[in-house]
């Protein structure tokens, strides 16, 4: 079976499901943060789950410290900074790798929708 979708075609009120962030994922620096998730695939061992995520503009720190992720940016606009390195921008079209033992920080500036593949050792 094939899993197919159109990222940018999701309504945001009847295909995701809406949480605030927070850990295990990310620990929000400036105030609540409501994120909404898709989910279109989870491996039976959930060593990969893969789906598409929007974010509210806000402040957070990530720790990959058991996982990496992958992530293709739909829309919107978000600053990510490992600890240590300087800022990356990224905005519609960009495309990041966060591989386990990544860690710092995530700004939405604009409300971000990416596509993202968790993967797990």
């Amino acid at each position: 079976m094939t899993i197919n979708f159109r990222a940018e075609e999701l309504d945001s009120a009847a295909d995701f499901e809406e949480s605030l962030l927070g850990l295990p994922s990310a620990q929000p620096e400036s105030g609540d943060i409501k994120v909404r998730t898709y989910m279109a695939f989870g491996s039976d061992d959930e060593k990969i789950v893969s789906g598409s995520w929007e974010s509210d503009p806000g402040t957070a720190r990530w720790e990959f410290t058991d996982r990496g992720e992958f992530i293709q940016v739909i829309a919107g606009r978000m600053v990510v900074q490992q600890d240590g390195e300087d800022p990356v921008e990224l905005t519609a079209g960009s495309t990041a790798v966060f591989p386990i033992g990544w860690t710092g920080t995530w700004t939405v500036l604009e409300p971000l929708r990416k596509v993202f593949v968790v993967y797990r050792p």
